[in-house]
């Protein structure tokens, strides 16, 4: 199972994450997300080992500018959390981007439109319905997953907090490789506890390797 641990925008806890070795790693470039990470160095980003897969979240951003920061960064994969159409997923992903599309849960209708996206990105991302972008920071009901009924890989995202490991241990759905790890793991906006982190992580692949 892939672990994601999103919403980093501090040196210090950027590298303090990564030594627990996580998947992939989430950086929030919404300058009105409290985890913008537009003020990151791009030489904190270099640090991470090549392992961990460097991740752009981007809402409704303009496409060169997308690219920009790619480029800057070095990201591997783009996170697109806002209005973006397949038509545009398809463009960034055929500029050589790695696409994850960001669906906001609200009901059935919304699992049912993700399969719009199957031939434009690589994967998709569940999450809550909200008035937040980038982002809810609140659960949704997984059972409407079962209205899934496309091919794409997707990760789990929406509040998920250490309470949740045995809902995560019981959960399974054709597509289901990862979970996405925010602001529950947090002390402020953008630190993350790497204490409760790290026992979180590791029982999950103590669960996994069961």
């Amino acid at each position: 199972m892939k672990i994601k641990v999103c919403g980093m925008c501090h040196a210090g806890n950027i590298l303090d994450v990564a030594r627990l070795k996580p998947d992939m790693m989430g950086f929030i470039f919404y300058p009105f997300s409290p985890r913008y990470a537009g003020s990151i160095s791009p030489e904190v980003v270099e640090m991470l080992p090549d392992e961990i897969e460097r991740t752009g979240v981007f809402v409704n951003e303009d496409r060169k500018e997308i690219l920009r920061i790619v480029s800057l960064y070095n990201l591997h994969t783009l996170q697109l959390h806002g209005d973006e159409s397949p038509e545009e997923c398809f463009r960034l992903r055929n500029s050589g981007c790695r696409v994850i599309k960001a669906i906001r849960v609200g009901g059935s209708e919304d699992i049912g439109n993700a399969v719009l996206y199957e031939n434009a990105c690589d994967g998709l991302l569940f999450d809550a319905s909200g008035t937040k972008r980038g982002g809810t920071g609140v659960p949704f009901d997984w059972a409407l997953l079962n209205h899934y009924t496309g091919k794409l890989p997707f990760l789990l995202s929406g509040g998920i907090s250490a309470k949740d490991i045995e809902k995560i241990g019981y959960f399974s759905r054709t597509g289901f490789v990862g979970i996405d790890l925010n602001s529950r793991f947090e002390i402020v906006p953008g630190v993350k506890d790497i204490r409760m982190l790290g026992t979180f992580i590791k029982k999950i692949r103590m669960m996994n390797d069961k």
